[in-house]
């Protein structure tokens, strides 16, 4: 369910309320634990937060003007998904997450290489993700970017 919209706030009021509660929720949990640095935005028609091409001018690869993703949020048909660029960059950020994911939710991980899909709303790990959102500062996350996916020239 792609959603059209160039701001946050239009993106959360197409959804449906209940829709909107558990974005709200997990936008929260993001914001308050994502290191200093990063931005919010709508990137790829989700809520993003991104390293702001102010801080690394050299942006995203795949796309030279836009601001290099870290995170994305969205509301999908089935799903809530969560993606985090660190998880598919980092095997051992992507250990431990799936290690310690048992301990915060009944049911399997519905994991791809970056996204995380959530069916419903019981199953979403809030304070997992708020420690793995806090775990990569603006500075690592560009080291690790450049590490795994910058063309070397």
């Amino acid at each position: 369910m792609e959603v059209k919209t160039e701001t946050v706030d239009s993106y959360l009021n197409q959804l449906s309320e209940e829709r909107k509660a558990l974005i709200q929720k997990l936008r929260i949990c993001i914001k308050e634990n994502l290191p200093e640095g990063f931005e919010e935005t709508i990137s790829y028609g989700m809520i993003g937060y991104v390293v702001p091409l102010s801080v690394y001018k050299d942006g995203y690869h795949c796309k030279k003007n836009e601001p290099l993703p870290f995170i994305s949020l969205a509301s999908q048909k089935n799903f809530i998904a969560l993606y985090h660029m660190g998880i598919y960059a980092n095997p051992a950020l992507l250990g431990w997450f799936t290690i310690n994911y048992p301990k915060h939710s009944k049911t399997k991980l519905d994991m791809g290489k970056s996204c995380m899909r959530f069916k419903k709303p019981e199953d979403i790990p809030y304070a997992l993700i708020a420690e793995l959102v806090a775990k990569i500062t603006v500075q690592e996350w560009i080291a690790t970017y450049e590490t795994a996916f910058k063309p070397k020239n």
